[in-house]
């Protein structure tokens, strides 16, 4: 079974993308290039899980702002979530009166969501604009996964923080950033059943994408003016380091991490980094994209990563399963 490099035929443009974020993700280092946000984490609503689907309204609605978009004329909108059911997408989405496709990558789903979109506006000559939306809580996020955060429990080390953020992204013909290249991850389990060290548990699969990719392509890290993964924090971006280099392929000239990116690591009590739905879907689109629109980089590899498990496979002592998404996004149109 071929299981190589898409190469888009129709590359469409990401005409307009938005983030919105939470207190801590604002005090970080990227606070300044955010969109939106709020420093009560609430937005507006009672309950984090509301809160949660506001973020995803408030960022779907700046892209489209943005973008010159009228909603009515999206012809798919693609988005998912952590919370069961990818339920914050479900209420914070429904006013859209699109065609909606519910997604569960885990934190991999930004990518999985401009993956699909992309194949999909190349299905048909029709389907033109597409939208792709994320997002995480941390505080909905701990309560469903681990313990509410009034609980205060200990976190070691190797733990990362719960990014509070939504990322938006809207897919069509027009000036912006392209992307022209996909290749889809494959699941890797290498045997890790701690909730509390994503890092390794998703690293395995990020090495596995990476290496096909770069085996299949004939290129070298150095031929990109960036790669980021999101999001495998500290431990996951060192494991990643040192395995490609077992490889032969050097990741540390310009290889960065969504989750070492978004907060301060020294300042902010983030343990080894950020991570969740919203981590790099709010990284690329505040930070990585511009960078591209405004010509500083021309390049660029999109790698974002997933912890495929759920609180009941964790509770039956299940291993995690990680998935990671492969992007190509360049300034200039199909290569």
């Amino acid at each position: 079974m071929r299981k190589g490099i898409i190469r888009v035929k129709k590359c469409p443009s990401i005409i307009g993308h938005a983030s919105a974020v939470g207190n801590k993700e604002h005090e970080g280092p990227l606070g300044n290039f955010f969109d939106f946000h709020d420093e009560s984490d609430r937005f507006g609503q009672k309950t984090w899980e509301l809160a949660e689907s506001e973020m995803q309204h408030i960022a779907l609605n700046l892209a489209l702002k943005k973008s010159n978009t009228d909603p009515k004329n999206l012809d798919g909108l693609f988005a998912g979530d952590l919370i069961n059911q990818c339920s914050s997408s479900n209420y914070g989405l429904s006013d859209a009166g699109v065609p909606f496709f519910g997604l569960y990558g885990a934190c991999s789903t930004s990518a999985e969501g401009l993956m699909l979109a992309t194949l999909f506006l190349n299905a048909s000559p029709s389907l033109q604009t597409a939208a792709v939306v994320t997002s995480s809580h941390n505080c909905s996020s701990e309560r469903q996964f681990r313990y509410p955060v009034e609980y205060g429990g200990q976190r070691p080390p190797t733990a990362q923080w719960t990014v509070t953020g939504s990322g938006a992204f809207i897919l069509g013909e027009g000036e912006g950033a392209y992307i022209t290249e996909l290749l889809p991850g494959i699941i890797r389990d290498e045997g890790i059943n701690d909730p509390a060290n994503m890092g390794a548990a998703m690293a395995p699969a990020a090495i596995d994408t990476l290496k096909r990719y770069f085996d299949e392509s004939g290129m070298l890290p150095s031929d990109f003016d960036g790669i980021y993964t999101g999001d495998l924090g500290y431990e996951g971006h060192s494991i990643v380091t040192e395995k490609m280099a077992e490889y032969g392929y050097d990741m540390t000239k310009n290889y960065n991490d969504c989750g070492l990116l978004i907060y301060d690591l020294e300042r902010q009590d983030v343990h080894a980094g950020g991570s969740g739905c919203g981590c790099s879907a709010s990284v690329l689109s505040s930070y990585i994209l511009p960078k591209l629109e405004h010509g500083e980089m021309t390049d660029i590899l999109y790698i974002a990563t997933g912890a495929l498990m759920s609180p009941m496979a964790i509770l039956q002592g299940k291993t995690i399963p990680g998935i990671a998404h492969l992007i190509r996004i360049t300034k200039e149109r199909c290569l």
